[in-house]
């Protein structure tokens, strides 16, 4: 062989080595890049864990906070505030009444028509809208005027053969945000949640702002109550099943309220009911603990929020916040490795990952994952391969997991509260036989993340049976409340009337 074949020979081994040494080098370094986003997720996981040990930590630290709220003004984070409404629709109400109920992300107008039995509950002409948002940072005056108006349209669509012309109509007005009651039918608002920031109507008594603008447009309508939308839910419950006595809502915010013996209420001395108990709005939300699992990722998520320091249960359980967390661990994964291939500016949106996606991404049982890469090919991040998007479902489901099993914490908190959950509640000197004959218990849920999100649901549902034990837990039945909010609200009125 020749001197020039020898050296081509030698230059073409120092290529291939040259290459051999780049793609094992690119490898190494994919491989890193890989290791990195695994060591967050593995990080992560482990942050969020919530061994049934750690929830029953939670179940005592609501129990206790709850205890506190009723005995003092301000003697806990939970306001445990008092609904007045100390009677629940029986099934005797008769007639046609409305509800207009403004939540988070909705508002629902609806008419109920009652036969006196519980067989006969016809909810007619059911609306469901999505709030604009301009509203939700506006004034009173243009938010109340909007309600106002679509409450008239409503009315407009019944025609001249309803029944109802010419009488006056009786209107509750179901509102998902802290109120301080006066009575059942009037109360100030105390703080804004789920995005509203419309800080002139905070200290105005919301049923009065409403009861102006109906009468500006001259409609004939009495807004006989103001109730919560987890009153609402209760209420509906306990209509069709009066062993009722928690009520839960889990969609854009979350709430709790249940029926609380009167004599419990410190801070209430004097307070009479015939019925010897009443409703108390717990306002959850803002229920805090050391024993919560927090991450870094809440922790940014609640520093860069409209209300930084407060709603922190909430804010690790509710609709309007999953999404933003999953976004979160995403763009820091986008930041320390380029599986994302280059870092989308949309992942630098705060909420532009929505609840109802994450259920889409963590439900998607197709075999290649089409639902997830859609999605995240909406916010900027194309072509990403399977392992990146089996790992995108990952990260929804930790972050999934942690908020079922703390929602059932909560509840389980309430249970323990009122000496529901067999282990006769936290002041309680009940006798071990005492304490074996377990009451049934019915929770009414609703909501659209626990309507709609099946893994949510599952997780919340599991967990409940593992920190009550199999024993107690066939004696709690959870259930589904389908517009329980706004329905309930409506028969809470009729029940007024009777």
């Amino acid at each position: 062989m020749g001197k020039v074949a020898v050296a081509f020979a030698a230059a073409a081994v120092l290529v291939s080595c040259s290459v051999a040494a780049v793609m094992v080098g690119r490898r190494i370094k994919s491989r890193a890049k890989w290791r990195a986003v695994v060591e967050i997720l593995k990080e992560m996981e482990e942050a969020c864990r919530t061994p049934v040990g750690r929830l029953r930590q939670v179940v005592d630290a609501m129990a206790v906070e709850m205890h506190a709220g009723l005995a003092s003004e301000g003697g806990s984070k939970l306001k445990m505030l008092l609904t007045f409404v100390h009677h629940l629709p029986n099934g005797t109400e008769k007639g046609t009444y409305y509800a207009l109920h403004l939540g988070g992300t909705y508002f629902r107008i609806l008419r109920v028509h009652l036969g006196g039995e519980r067989s006969y509950l016809d909810v007619q002409d059911v609306e469901r809208h999505p709030i604009p948002s301009h509203l939700m940072n506006s004034t009173s005056e243009v938010l109340f005027n909007f309600l106002a108006f679509s409450m008239e349209r409503f009315i407009e669509k019944e025609g001249k053969e309803s029944n109802s012309q010419g009488v006056k109509r009786e209107l509750a007005f179901t509102f998902s945000f802290p109120v301080k009651h006066s009575s059942i039918s009037s109360g100030v608002l105390i703080k804004w949640t789920k995005g509203f920031e419309i800080s002139e109507m905070v200290g105005k008594d919301v049923a009065e702002c409403l009861q102006g603008a109906l009468n500006r447009r001259g409609l004939d309508i009495h807004v006989a109550a103001l109730v919560n939308d987890t009153v609402g839910a209760l209420s509906l419950g306990y209509y069709h099943d009066p062993d009722t006595v928690v009520a839960v809502v889990f969609g854009t915010g979350s709430n709790a309220c249940y029926l609380e013996r009167t004599d419990a209420i410190i801070k209430s001395q004097g307070l009479l009911t015939t019925s010897g108990s009443v409703v108390v709005n717990m306002e959850w939300g803002n229920f805090w603990s050391s024993h919560l699992p927090r991450t870094s990722y809440d922790i940014d998520l609640d520093a860069e929020s409209s209300n930084p320091n407060d709603m922190g249960f909430e804010k690790m359980i509710a609709g309007l916040y999953l999404g933003d967390i999953v976004r979160r661990v995403i763009r820091h994964m986008s930041q320390v490795s380029d599986i994302f291939g280059p870092t989308s500016s949309m992942l630098s949106e705060p909420y532009v990952l929505r609840t109802n996606s994450v259920s889409a991404m963590h439900e998607d049982d197709t075999p290649e994952l089409q639902q997830v890469a859609r999605i995240l090919k909406d916010l900027g991040v194309s072509d990403v391969p399977l392992k990146v998007r089996k790992l995108v479902v990952k990260i929804c489901d930790v972050v999934t997991r942690r908020a079922g099993r703390l929602a059932a914490a909560g509840i389980a908190g309430i249970l323990k509260k009122v000496g529901r959950d067999g282990s006769g509640g936290i002041t309680s000197g009940r006798s071990r036989s005492e304490m074996r004959m377990q009451k049934r218990t019915v929770v009414a849920v609703e909501g659209g993340l626990y309507m709609n999100y099946t893994m949510f649901r599952e997780y919340m549902e599991e967990a409940l049976v593992e920190i009550l034990g199999e024993e107690v837990s066939q004696y709690v039945v959870v259930k589904a409340m389908e517009d329980g909010s706004s329905i309930g609200s409506a028969l809470l009125v009729a029940s007024l009337q009777s």
